[in-house]
């Protein structure tokens, strides 16, 4: 037993005093070797996609029409609305928000379900950022061999520029992140402007500070350590995951044992067996958190398949079948050792809750989203009196009426009250319409509040309480919103 100590050492637990043993040992520095393929390729396409949508989609306009931002995604904090393309969101409406938050839960369950960590490896900001700040790592110091030489070495002027170089990229990468992030809060063009004229509000300022910190921090510093330690995620993985998910995986059922190119051919030579595996630990130097993979599953692997990108580079070279290191399950492996046919079942129950899931959820939202109201009502009973008897024995109740108006043009909206015989509605400060009918209008994307009285004739049966619904209907768009409330009477049923 050892515990790793120190950068590239390690302390021998064998036969110690148990009280001797330490608690902690520090974390050797990974170097990750740079390494070709299919793999490496698809990280490369992954991370300029994310990226490029993360600086550039707040520049991205979409045209909403008159007196509303053209920003295509924007959080409208002043005004209480988030707008993504066509979709604006009110303050009411968060719930679109938890939906999503339940949305890519799933996903992730499905996506861990079917191919283990994939997200961690490929999607993941900290890998994306990582791998970023690693391209400017290697362009200065070089790669693994170089850096790790680099460090070793006593300081000189050309160790101190190339750190200070690289640190200075960092920071300006870093920089543009927390700049870019607060850009959808405010319109781009404009607060770029701002923030180069020093004439942005201080929370800007403050908030990209804060962003540069914690990229710098997280992506260049820190690194797989926050995968380790600190996000929760490998934890949860390790109980949705079975042994029918795909994960990076080394094939011990063609590797073991291990042994060189020479003692390999002089081994089967002789007949006595011998892996494929080689022993090059090239699966170790490229691996961004500085597993090594054939020591089987293990919490801390995030399943970017560059290993297998290495592995496959060496088998090529040894003219040895690929693949020693894949994309597999165990239950594969157990099968090929039993002598049975390797079966992938991507569909199976597991997958399909998480599916049945999605499906139910997103489309309960896209149906919201499809038949949400643009106009809301509210109706507050007043209670200061109740209820007013007038000179000619009829009744009146005071309502305040709050008109919600979620569209870029003013609506006129033409109230109505129903429940009891001869009821009518009228509105304090509102003529009424030719039809009796008040009409308030409120002005584009804001609400308007309106004191109404509501009176029933003498000679109308009524009960202490009796139930009436209020109605808001739009006179251009045809659109209806209603609210019901109690009409309050003197003496009858309570």
């Amino acid at each position: 037993m050892s515990t790793r100590s120190g950068e590239g050492s390690s302390v021998s637990t064998a036969g110690a005093d148990p009280d001797d043993i330490p608690l902690f040992a520090a974390s050797a520095k990974v170097y990750p070797q740079s390494v070709s393929g299919p793999f490496r390729r698809a990280k490369w396409a992954i991370l300029f996609l994310c990226l490029g949508i993360y600086y550039l989609l707040p520049f991205l306009r979409w045209d909403r029409g008159p007196h509303l931002p053209n920003q295509a995604v924007l959080a409208d904090i002043a005004n209480g609305r988030f707008y993504f393309f066509f979709i604006e969101i009110w303050p009411q409406e968060v719930y679109y928000f938890t939906g999503l938050l339940i949305l890519a839960a799933f996903a992730l369950f499905l996506m861990n379900a079917v191919a283990g960590r994939v997200w961690c490896g490929y999607l993941c900001p900290q890998t994306v950022w990582t791998d970023l700040f690693l391209v400017v790592e290697r362009f200065f110091e070089g790669d693994r061999r170089e850096r790790m030489r680099l460090d070793q070495a006593r300081w000189s002027l050309d160790k101190l520029w190339r750190k200070v170089a690289k640190h200075a990229i960092w920071i300006v990468i870093a920089w543009w992140t927390g700049g870019a992030w607060v850009l959808y809060f405010a319109d781009a063009p404009t607060l770029v402007r701002e923030l180069a004229t020093f004439t942005a509000p201080v929370s800007a300022y403050v908030w990209i500070a804060i962003l540069t910190f914690t990229t710098y921090s997280l992506a260049g510093i820190m690194r797989e350590q926050v995968c380790k330690f600190m996000c929760p995620w490998p934890r949860i993985q390790a109980a949705l995951t079975d042994d029918e998910a795909l994960n990076v995986t080394y094939r011990y059922d063609r590797g073991e044992p291990r042994v060189s190119v020479k003692q390999g051919l002089r081994l089967k030579a002789q007949g006595a067996p011998a892996g494929d595996c080689i022993d090059c630990h090239q699966c170790v130097a490229v691996c961004p958190v500085g597993i090594d993979i054939r020591d089987g599953s293990q919490l801390d692997c995030i399943q970017c398949g560059l290993c297998i990108d290495a592995c496959d580079t060496v088998m090529a070279k040894v003219d040895r079948p690929k693949r020693l290191i894949a994309y597999d399950t165990e239950s594969n492996i157990k099968r090929r050792i039993a002598g049975l046919p390797a079966i992938y079942r991507p569909f199976r129950a597991r997958t399909a809750i998480y599916t049945a899931l999605i499906v139910v959820v997103g489309g309960a939202m896209l149906w919201q989203l499809a038949t949400r109201r643009t106009a809301e009502i509210s109706v507050l009973h007043e209670r200061a009196p109740l209820f007013v008897t007038l000179s000619d024995g009829s009744i009146r109740n005071a309502y305040a009426i709050r008109l919600l108006n979620k569209r870029p043009e003013p609506r006129p909206f033409a109230l109505t009250v129903d429940g009891l015989p001869g009821i009518r509605i009228e509105a304090v400060g509102v003529a009424p319409t030719a039809d009796v009918r008040p009409v308030v209008t409120v002005d584009p994307d804001s609400s308007r509040e309106v004191r109404v009285l509501v009176t029933v004739p003498a000679g109308v049966p009524l009960d202490a309480s009796q139930a009436i619904t209020i109605t808001a209907s739009d006179l251009f768009a045809g659109e209806t919103v209603r609210a019901a409330d109690h009409f309050r009477a003197p003496g009858g049923k309570p």
